[in-house]
């Protein structure tokens, strides 16, 4: 005890000595900024985030502070707004803005004559194969199928399962669809959701809440490749997972499996892998991350929502792919979206887990409600029933082989692209390609010129960072005659130009994204997002002072 009582005794002392002659005043001043101070301290060393970037975020937030440096940030977030409001104000400028409800309801020859309005804003012609991604399959004699599909169950939800237990049925045969693909077996589950972000965010949590149940984990992390879908991120920031990235290799694009075995604890709920990944459309060693999964005892996510549906018919399209699926036996969950490469309608995708065990994990349930027992198995409660029959006859019309002739078409045009921009003098390609994306940038001039000079001719491209680079994700529309010809053609012209003047600085929009990059204060760019996405929101009664009124003007 005297061990304990000698050191607390002469703490009491020096600080009894620190305010003797101190006025009352200077006692409470002194007590309050001493705690203060080390509140402060105490939430800075035991942050979530590295010393590292605790210490960068305390600098600039320090640094704001600062009056001419404040002013000069709020002068540069006033013209990012703008820049953004321009820039949607010039696309939408031939048109007139709904101010209100209408008094009286309109007309439907009225309604499809400002529908079809609407429709014609944009810069891109995605029939003619010009967008990377977006729209992945388009034809006539399809459309009308499901606009009869549609047309018959608008209004159906299977929430209310008692109601409409066709919907359901039809769920359950896209989901059983789903797993045979990806090689499941009988026990393999899963559910519909409304895109890849959801069934992302299903997954996360399922592992979230399964890995409390079974080891307790209340401090959940997961550990995933840095090229990972911005889903995980936003599923970390929903459900309170901390989210450690794991580099990957600068010339494969593949997660570093050492570092990834590294960044695993006690808390670690989940591990996740791409196969491919959004950015450069490699896949990564999803059988060296099952095999981390199995050592460890963690569940293995593999975020096949880009790719998935290409990915199940590579082999009988006559193309080799690695192992990614429940063949491994350490994968416990993939994600993979219809409404790409199954070219269903917007949104529809699909979490499969390998036994139903898992899915439980995944539903929320209220059972003290006074509007009686209540459970969802994702997200929504209410759901869209005619997402899931046009996703379910989507998947009738094609069929396998159907399928398995999109693929073949689709992976030679991608190889195609990606042998010709080799060949490039001036590009280079990120890793190696599986299945549709092809990433590439240059090391001698600033690749967003490129994007740029390819967006006047009317071309769509993906820009990505860190590095700077451009992709372009092969649909079933650049399968199209000519297409895959007349873009390595525009690429070979603007980089011939571009090789002229390779020091040139990029102008336009894409040299404030390029700027973006340096800016080291992180929160600045995530307040120049949130204005782009305000610019989205835009009405022009933001710019009039007067109250807006029911007119269309």
């Amino acid at each position: 005890m005297d061990l304990v009582k000698v050191p607390l005794n002469q703490a009491r002392i020096g600080i009894n000595q620190i305010f003797v002659g101190k006025e009352p005043w200077h006692i409470v001043t002194i007590t309050t900024s001493s705690v203060l101070l080390l509140s402060w301290l105490y939430r800075f060393l035991c942050d979530d985030d590295s010393l590292v970037e605790r210490g960068k975020r305390t600098f600039f937030d320090l640094l704001q502070l600062i009056p001419s440096v404040r002013k000069e940030i709020d002068s540069k977030k006033k013209e990012v707004l703008e820049a953004f409001r321009n820039d949607h104000r010039e696309r939408t400028k031939k048109l007139s803005y709904l101010r209100g409800l209408p008094k009286k309801g309109l007309k439907t020859e009225e309604i499809l004559s400002l529908l079809e309005e609407n429709l014609k804003l944009g810069d891109y012609n995605w029939r003619d194969g010009l967008v990377s991604g977006s729209v992945y399959y388009f034809d006539p004699k399809w459309q009308k199928l499901l606009t009869k599909v549609y047309e018959s169950t608008f209004f159906t939800n299977p929430l209310h399962c008692d109601v409409f237990p066709g919907v359901c049925k039809m769920e359950t045969e896209v989901i059983r669809m789903a797993a045979d693909l990806f090689h499941g077996d009988t026990e393999t589950c899963g559910t519909v959701t409304t895109g890849g972000t959801e069934s992302i965010l299903m997954a996360c949590k399922t592992w979230r809440d399964f890995m409390r149940k079974t080891k307790g984990i209340k401090k959940p992390e997961m550990v995933v490749p840095r090229t990972i879908h911005s889903a995980f991120d936003k599923a970390a920031q929903y459900f309170c997972i901390k989210i450690k990235y794991v580099p990957v290799d600068p010339i494969t694009c593949k997660v570093d499996l050492k570092l990834m075995e590294k960044a695993i604890t006690k808390n670690t709920v989940m591990l996740g892998g791409s196969a491919p990944n959004f950015p450069y459309g490699t896949m990564d060693d999803i059988e060296g991350i099952s095999k981390l999964g199995l050592k460890y005892n963690i569940p293995v996510h593999v975020d096949s929502c880009l790719g998935g549906f290409l990915t199940v018919f590579m082999e009988e399209a006559g193309y080799s792919i690695p192992p990614y699926d429940f063949k491994l036996p350490g994968v416990s969950s993939i994600s993979a979206d219809t409404h790409k490469y199954a070219f269903t309608p917007k949104g529809s995708s699909v979490v499969l887990y390998r036994n139903k065990e898992f899915r439980h994990y995944q539903y929320t349930v209220t059972t003290d409600w006074p509007g009686g027992v209540y459970g969802s198995p994702a997200v929504n409660g209410s759901r869209a029933g005619a997402n899931i029959t046009t996703c379910w006859a989507t998947l009738l019309y094609f069929g396998t082989d159907g399928y398995i002739q999109a693929t073949r078409d689709i992976l030679s045009t991608t190889k195609f692209i990606e042998e010709r921009l080799r060949q490039v003098e001036g590009l280079f390609i990120f890793g190696q390609p599986v299945t549709s994306v092809v990433a590439f940038g240059s090391k001698i001039f600033e690749i967003y010129r490129l994007a740029t000079d390819m967006k006047k001719l009317g071309w769509n491209l993906n820009t990505l960072q860190f590095p700077s680079g451009v992709h372009l994700a092969v649909t079933h529309l650049h399968t199209q005659p000519g297409v895959a010809e007349k873009f390595i053609s525009d690429v070979e012209n603007i980089v011939r130009e571009l090789m002229k003047k390779p020091e040139k600085p990029v102008e336009g929009g894409l040299a404030l994204y390029g700027a973006a990059q340096i800016v080291p204060d992180r929160s600045l760019v995530g307040e120049f997002i949130n204005y782009y996405i305000d610019a989205m929101y835009y009405h022009p009664c933001e710019d009039e002072e007067e109250k807006c009124n029911n007119s269309t003007t």
